[in-house]
């Protein structure tokens, strides 16, 4: 206030030879801080009303801590994967993972908010005090006097005493970053082409064989758990449709049967195409086709959304996001649009029994470029 008797400030041999109890007062004044109430907590050290509320706040500090690497386990050892109904372990270990995930985080950020809320209820003192608006520059007193008043601040509240309530506090909330850092970092610390020889690596898809096992062309016919395999005749020249693969050991699988259709990277375009017309194949993929049937990946090459529009006078596939258009006349290759490489082609032929079949997996990854792919 302007009235008030300006404060005279120490030099700085004096303010280097100050105390902190001294700085702590001298910051006090300075900011116009007059002290109405304070009382301790605890005013006696040691008492067991204090060693008891301190177990009380290490416990919870503690819960977040064990809750906290329990939830790290489960979220990287936990079996996540999908499995049957036909396998009541496997499938209630698999219903669990997310329960579990939840449960674990939730109470490991509980007990660390409970803690603290422990501690200030329990150990900082109660403190009121009333302060006058005042205008000032910051000098180096000013930073003295900050940091005593932090430092004293500190030492009133008891955390410097209570190393059970630290250790247990750094515990929880070292356990618990380690946890939040794992969320976004978990897609990193598997490999994902680790498992390269499988269908669920970035190289494979749903159509590699396993065990020799056949793969069929299926079509959706809108209900997930019907099986309806695909003939060279049932398309029609110059017309095409969406097939998925099939494995005759899937038939009875419900979840199976469902998860061959949901794949991101199983939908194929079969295209076939009017006779006599002519097509650029692309080199070492000259027998891929079977006869005027064609077979290309759904996935656009650009950002891997379905490439489902034939224009079949031109040729021409589109994908409705970006307008990327592949020429089928000649190897599903680019023409228009931010897409840059072909689509993949499945190699395909026909059964003893006249149904189509995929000769094997595509040869290259399909959908957007990944930092390994060099195609």
């Amino acid at each position: 206030m302007s009235g008030d008797k300006p404060i005279e400030l120490p030099s700085e041999a004096e303010l280097a030879e100050m105390s902190r109890d001294d700085l702590v007062k001298l910051g006090t004044k300075m900011d116009g801080v007059e002290l109405v109430h304070y009382e301790e907590k605890f005013p006696v050290p040691g008492t067991r009303a204090e060693r008891r509320a301190q177990r009380t706040v290490a416990l919870w500090f503690m819960i977040s801590a064990v809750a906290g690497l329990a939830f790290l386990g489960v979220f990287l050892f936990w079996p996540w994967q999908y499995e049957s109904p036909s396998n009541p372990e496997g499938h209630l270990l698999h219903m669990l993972y997310n329960p579990l995930i939840g449960l674990f985080l939730g109470l490991s950020v509980t007990g660390l908010g409970v803690g603290a809320l422990l501690y200030t209820k329990k150990f900082i003192p109660d403190e009121l005090a009333v302060q006058q608006r005042h205008d000032g520059p910051s000098a180096q007193v000013d930073r003295a006097t900050l940091v005593a008043e932090l430092a004293d601040a500190g030492e009133r509240s008891g955390i410097g005493r209570r190393s059970l309530i630290k250790r247990t506090a750094g515990l929880g909330a070292g356990v618990l970053g380690l946890g939040v850092a794992a969320v976004p970092l978990g897609a990193l610390i598997k490999n994902p082409h680790s498992d390269s020889e499988t269908k669920n690596s970035l190289w494979h898809t749903g159509w590699k064989a396993e065990k020799g096992e056949k793969v069929y062309l299926r079509r959706h016919t809108g209900n997930f758990h019907d099986v309806s395999l695909v003939r060279p005749e049932d398309v029609e020249p110059g017309g095409f449709e969406t097939v998925f693969p099939f494995r005759e050991s899937e038939r009875d699988d419900e979840h199976a049967l469902v998860a061959a259709l949901k794949r991101a990277d199983a939908p194929v375009m079969l295209i076939r195409l009017r006779p006599n017309q002519a097509v650029t194949k692309r080199a070492g993929q000259e027998d891929f086709n079977y006869g005027d049937l064609y077979a290309y990946s759904k996935i656009c090459t650009h950002l891997g959304c379905p490439t489902s529009l034939f224009e079949q006078q031109t040729g021409l596939l589109l994908c409705p996001c970006h307008q990327s258009q592949f020429d089928v006349f000649e190897y599903a290759k680019p023409r228009f649009g931010p897409a840059t490489r072909p689509l993949p082609q499945l190699p395909i032929t026909v059964d003893e029994d006249g149904y189509l079949v995929a000769r094997s997996d595509f040869i290259e990854a399909v959908g957007p470029a990944f930092w390994e792919r060099k195609s």
